[in-house]
């Protein structure tokens, strides 16, 4: 009687499963079901489902939203200005948008920091000199870079959009947790309410209530995080057309091709 050898990968392999089940469950051990973020409420998005598209107003108010009220905390530092010009304006403009922003542009003679205004070919940075800055600056907590938040936050924007609008009405630091918001891991969070009504005046005149702030805001990080999103999927439905054209010839030409031929 032969005994089959078990092969080291097995042991390896369920090795590896018990570990990463016991990281499981200590992960939604530590993690008690109370404190879990509240599902967000699916919002009806432009940009949603394979013929969806961003609606560039609410992309340009977004911007405005975040120039206006999250750039004094958070970055974008994989967007340079001249990116903007996707989201509908001229080349004039992004000067001109540019031209409001300060960037930092190497030492002084003391060995401070300078800054000078923003060109084109500029990344939006962070308002800090560096991760200590910033720290400083929010009770030790490092504001993170949003050029792909929507991508990378679970729940995307659905999710974004309703820690945005989560906060408690009287909401106030609680010491050691943060601010209270549902949606939020642990339902805490170090951002404290960041929007408010009339925080902005949008350029064609839209209520800037806390709600359109939020949703505007989200549907511009949504363009951030995938710029290009419109254009692949104007050439995918091209690509589709042009495929069922040549479907349609090539039986049409059969047909034509073996009309002559008796059944």
């Amino acid at each position: 009687m032969t005994v089959k050898k078990i092969r080291p990968t097995f042991w390896l392999r369920a090795g590896g499963m018990l570990l990463l089940g016991a990281i499981v469950l200590g992960l939604n051990i530590a993690q008690p079901a109370h404190t879990q973020p509240v599902s967000a409420p699916v919002q009806d998005w432009s940009f949603k489902g394979p013929l969806g598209h961003f609606d560039l107003p609410s992309v340009q108010r977004g911007y405005a939203v975040f120039a206006g009220i999250c750039a004094s905390c958070h970055s974008l530092s994989e967007v340079r200005f001249s990116d903007l010009t996707d989201m509908g304006l001229t080349l004039e403009e992004v000067g001109a948008v540019a031209a409001t922003w300060q960037v930092a542009d190497g030492l002084d003679a003391e060995g401070r920091l300078k800054h000078r205004n923003a060109r084109p070919d500029d990344a939006l940075s962070s308002s800090y000199s560096g991760p200590e800055a910033a720290r400083a600056a929010n009770g030790g907590v490092v504001p993170p870079d949003l050029s792909r938040i929507v991508q990378v936050y679970p729940g995307g924007a659905d999710r974004l959009f309703a820690l945005l609008t989560g906060y408690k009405p009287d909401a106030a630091r609680v010491p050691g947790k943060g601010f209270a918001n549902s949606f939020a891991i642990g339902h805490y969070t170090a951002m404290p309410p960041p929007l408010r009504e009339g925080a902005v005046k949008y350029a064609d005149n839209t209520p800037a209530t806390v709600t359109q702030e939020a949703r505007d805001v989200t549907t511009f990080l949504a363009w951030v995080s995938a710029p290009h999103q419109d254009t692949r999927r104007r050439v995918g439905i091209g690509a589709g057309l042009y495929l069922c054209f040549l479907a349609v010839l090539f039986v049409i030409l059969n047909r034509r091709l073996w009309s002559h031929v008796r059944k």
